[in-house]
């Protein structure tokens, strides 16, 4: 079986698996975010900075999701991620396995099977695919967190397609008696002139109004299961960075079953780092 090499170990997160145990447990003694989301947990919203940065934050959500779904054995974890403006082909790894410190993670390849056999996908391979931190840096916590489950990950474009294709994943893991967990990977508004947005000038108070009025309107949408209005906003003030894997994530999530959803927190990398450019993160959590 071909693997997918790790592009970011070494830089966004450790590349030994001593060090990847070490981080990741470190994080857990933390008590910053906390999921207070009762029963079944199906589906999580996750950063994907280096972990130095949103690290803590997408290990309490992978912790919420393991923890809620304890009673039952988790097959496959798929993710949503990679930057797709409207009008890009989505994309999928559907065979193979990816690599992480911690080991490989097998392709949920029957499942990827089907989903491209309903939907037109660009298709990557463990030897051809384009560098991607949205996903590549979810890697070792599912396999810390989800050892002997697979993986399928999928880049949905910024529209409708997002959803289809998260009605067909459901749809599909159901006939073939999967269970999922589902996750969508995000940032939230990255804000300066490196990134060529600053309608709120700069300092201290744009980070504020980044975090209490740009980066909370996307929140509440999200907060809201409102996955049509997570694409319209993040496109409008530019406050999400993958509004299709957003979207797709709380379509998933909503075709599992979950009726509620719970914020575990907020964080910035203005907070390690507060200078001119900085980028927002949440971790949501749905059951």
């Amino acid at each position: 079986m071909k693997v997918r090499k790790p592009v970011f170990a070494g830089s966004w997160y450790p590349d030994s698996a001593s060090e990847c145990k070490r981080e990741i447990e470190s994080f857990l003694k933390q008590k910053r975010f906390i999921s207070r989301l009762e029963g079944e947990i199906t589906a999580g919203i996750v950063p994907h900075a280096g972990w130095s940065f949103s690290g803590e934050l997408a290990c309490s959500v992978f912790a919420a999701l393991s923890k809620g779904a304890e009673s039952k054995n988790i097959d496959v974890i798929v993710i949503f991620g990679m930057h797709m403006p409207p009008g890009m082909h989505p994309v999928i790894m559907k065979e193979g396995a990816w690599g992480t410190p911690l080991g490989t993670i097998e392709v949920a390849a029957e499942l990827g099977e089907s989903l491209t056999s309903k939907h037109p996908f660009q298709v990557e391979t463990p030897d051809r695919f384009a560098p991607e931190n949205t996903i590549e840096l979810q890697m070792p916590l599912v396999k810390y967190f989800f050892d002997g489950a697979k993986v399928l990950t999928i880049g949905p474009p910024a529209g409708p397609e997002a959803l289809e294709i998260a009605k067909t994943v459901v749809k599909e893991a159901e006939r073939l008696g999967l269970n999922l967990i589902v996750i969508g990977s995000t940032d939230l508004t990255h804000y300066g002139a490196n990134f060529g947005f600053t309608p709120a000038g700069s300092g201290q108070s744009a980070y504020e109004w980044v975090r209490d009025t740009n980066d909370r309107r996307i929140i509440e949408k999200m907060l809201a299961m409102d996955p049509e209005g997570v694409i319209e906003e993040a496109l409008l003030n530019h406050n999400a960075c993958c509004p299709g894997a957003t979207a797709a994530a709380i379509a998933a999530a909503k075709a599992l079953g979950a009726k509620n959803a719970g914020l575990l927190g907020y964080a910035s990398s203005y907070e390690r780092n507060p200078g001119s450019t900085f980028v927002g993160y949440a971790g949501i959590v749905y059951g």
